[in-house]
């Protein structure tokens, strides 16, 4: 058991380590294939020119940023620097990127969390009332909410709420970062998608768990609907949410790109809308590793608690084994 459990464990973190190196690569191909010149972009945020700038002092900022050499050397050098810590210097802020995702991380994740607690409790709340319902207009009423809150752009549910709660009735700043007030606009709206990610997946867990035969069992017994939702039905329909833990970080950060574009917070969202912008590319380096960091710890966490919650998962795999 010990040496299954191991071999598990090993096979999970190598393919976490696969998957970030992937994502670096991946993004360091693509960057250095957009048709930009690194100096001209760091000369423009400094308020210059290439043309005003003597070939040496072009040949010392080259070496300072380590666009010196090749495609590969950069490469190489880059990747065994992102793996003590170090993007590099970003172009446009001339600081180095881990300080400025570190300054700007922190309100980004706070609006993530709020959000991911706000949508999971929406959905169970979802998913259990649809489930409730005898009528049956009344449950696919409840299980097409989902699908409007997932088709619904997320920067038109922005400026909704942000005309009818800041400028109609006043009650919520429309932008900033003033306090506890102006956490709950871009948390809506962060939550809104993944919410509904998450409601229709528990809908058809639920539906699907009610038709089970131990339910029938229950309801033989004498127990109510309510209660059987409650004891029996809800964690085995939760279960499979487990899984796209991942997809809901992924969600988040895109959410976090456009929560704090459209309500003006300074946080890695608003900072990665930025660097696109501008194309600073070791700033997207490092926001694209660290979003790629938090999608694989959450699924490596995700494949060492699945066992634990559902032990058929350990007897299939060694059964396959």
């Amino acid at each position: 058991m010990r040496k299954h459990a191991f071999v598990y464990l090993v096979a999970r973190i190598a393919q976490a380590v696969l998957v970030l190196w992937a994502a670096y690569t991946v993004t360091y191909v693509i960057l250095n294939l957009l048709p930009a010149d690194p100096i001209a972009l760091i000369l423009k945020a400094k308020g210059t020119d290439v043309s005003s700038v003597t070939p040496a002092q072009l040949r010392t900022l080259k070496q300072s940023y380590g666009l010196d050499q090749g495609a590969w050397h950069q490469y190489v050098t880059m990747l065994f620097n992102a793996l003590r810590g170090d993007f590099g210097t970003s172009y446009t802020y001339d600081v180095p990127v881990i300080k400025l995702i570190s300054l700007r991380v922190g309100s980004t994740l706070l609006i993530s969390a709020l959000s991911i607690v706000v949508a999971i409790v929406a959905a169970f709340l979802l998913a259990f009332l649809a489930a409730y319902m005898r009528r049956p207009f009344l449950r696919r009423f409840l299980a097409a909410l989902p699908v409007l809150g997932a088709s619904v752009p997320s920067f038109w549910v922005g400026l909704l709420l942000m005309q009818v709660f800041s400028f109609g009735l006043g009650w919520l700043p429309s932008m900033g970062m003033q306090g506890w007030k102006s956490l709950v606009l871009p948390t809506i709206t962060m939550s809104i998608p993944t919410g509904a990610l998450l409601a229709q997946l528990l809908i058809g867990g639920f539906e699907e768990t009610m038709r089970s035969q131990y339910v029938t069992v229950a309801r033989a017994y004498g127990l109510g609907r309510g209660r059987i939702l409650i004891s029996h039905v809800t964690k085995n329909a939760s279960l499979p949410t487990l899984t796209i833990l991942g997809l809901i970080v992924g969600e988040t950060v895109t959410g976090a790109i456009v929560a704090e574009t459209v309500f003006s917070r300074q946080g890695l969202g608003m900072l990665i809308q930025q660097s696109v912008t501008s194309q600073d590319i070791p700033v997207i380096q490092g926001a694209v590793v660290l979003a790629a960091g938090a999608f694989v710890l959450v699924n490596l966490a995700v494949d060492v608690i699945y066992p634990l919650l559902d032990p058929r998962i350990v007897l299939h795999s060694k059964a396959k084994g």
